[in-house]
């Protein structure tokens, strides 16, 4: 039984804010993680690692009964987005914000981890805090794997959460097995050939083939992936031309493609192969496709999940633990989870006004209470054996 879970509220509140400040790019996060560091060692932990996956941090905290090794994680960038928000504690650093919610990560789990290192006999196995950087699609988590994150002690079981916009406060969402998709990109150049904009018939343009092209990969998902499979095509970047009168010799784009099921996956490229093919001979263009795999789905092993299910109904209600959908953007704890059992879960922060903006938006804000469900959440899991 998990007894005595004391927030503290304000902690969370200024160090999520400071965060928030002071918000770095994915593997630039030299700032984020020097405080980081330095509140680890004020800890007292076995050890405390640098560097790893460049600008990540883990601590160690060794407890005093026998048990499982756990890790606890939370990922620190932000994105190149302007604040719009008008606040005291708005970014201080043009085109730079956390919009995703990392600042209230990093808060949870410094917290957490200063009142598992003072609950230290309660303990059962061992601790891993592991502040990840990179998460925005530069694959922190990989590099952190690659720099022996999962060694040193061998981790058994790993916990993740995320604050989301999407679920009121007070409120957690769990899921068994894939819960977020995986994600994967794509960069195209449709190379036509230039001319004036009244004499089409002497051009191959480029950006009507282009808008042909955005179109007609809707019909992937309509009409060829079954539909229980869930999937996604958004082109996110269109660019082309230079003025009003001109029909340009290329058009670029840029997507993001979304899927759960494996076979649907890693079909992707050819679909759209046939359809650029296709596209080519019918508006006299070329085009050069390079597809990128990204993140995998992530997936919850099922006696870990359930975990998170008996701490979030003693700590927070039955009432309050929710399954929850699938959704469509993605995480690259999947790493990780694909090499350990692992859970991971939502925290719901749409309460106060302001903070039903979606997760990227200029004007993303969290009601604050939520840091206190992610800390008594991470320190409740950190207890569990």
């Amino acid at each position: 039984m998990i007894v005595a879970l004391d927030s503290p509220q304000a902690e969370l509140v200024k160090i999520r804010r400071h965060f928030h400040e002071h918000p770095e790019l994915s593997l630039v996060e030299h700032e984020t993680a020097s405080y980081i560091e330095r509140e680890l060692r004020a800890l007292n932990l076995d050890d405390v690692r640098t560097g790893v996956g460049k600008t990540g941090t883990l601590g160690t905290l060794s407890g005093g009964k026998p048990g499982p090794a756990t890790l606890l994680r939370a990922d620190i960038d932000a994105l190149p987005i302007q604040e719009l928000n008008e606040v005291p504690y708005r970014s201080s650093r043009d085109g730079v914000m956390h919009a995703c919610g990392h600042d209230g990560h990093i808060a949870i789990l410094l917290s957490a981890a200063r009142a598992l290192a003072a609950r230290r006999g309660e303990i059962a196995g061992t601790l891993v805090f592991c502040f990840q950087p990179g998460e925005e699609g530069h694959a922190g988590n990989r590099l952190m794997i690659e720099d022996g994150a999962l060694e040193n002690p061998h981790v058994d079981r790993t916990f993740a959460l995320h604050l989301y916009s999407g679920l009121e406060v007070g409120k957690i969402g769990v899921r068994d097995h894939a819960f977020f998709s995986a994600s994967d990109e794509f960069h195209l150049t449709i190379r036509g050939k230039g001319g004036h904009g009244a004499m089409p018939q002497l051009a191959a343009d480029p950006i009507a083939a282009g808008c042909y092209f955005v179109t007609m990969i809707q019909t992937i998902v309509s009409r060829e992936v079954a539909p229980k499979d869930p999937a996604v095509f958004t082109v996110g970047k269109f660019t082309s031309g230079s003025t009003f009168n001109v029909i340009p010799d290329e058009a670029e784009m840029e997507g993001t493609v979304r899927s759960f099921d494996p076979a649907v996956r890693k079909s992707m490229p050819e679909r759209l192969e046939r359809i650029l093919k296709g596209l080519a001979d019918a508006m006299r263009v070329e085009y050069d496709l390079k597809y990128r795999w990204g993140y995998p789905p992530t997936v919850n092993d099922v006696e870990v999940n359930n975990v998170v299910r008996t701490v979030g109904r003693q700590i927070l209600g039955d009432e309050n633990v929710i399954e929850h959908d699938i959704v469509m953007w993605a995480e690259d704890m999947s790493f990780m989870q694909n090499e350990r059992p692992g859970a991971y879960f939502i925290v719901g922060s749409r309460g106060r006004d302001g903070t039903q903006f979606p997760h990227h938006n200029a004007r993303f804000d969290i009601d604050e209470r939520a840091l206190e469900v992610g800390y008594t959440m991470m320190v409740g899991l950190g207890l569990s054996s």
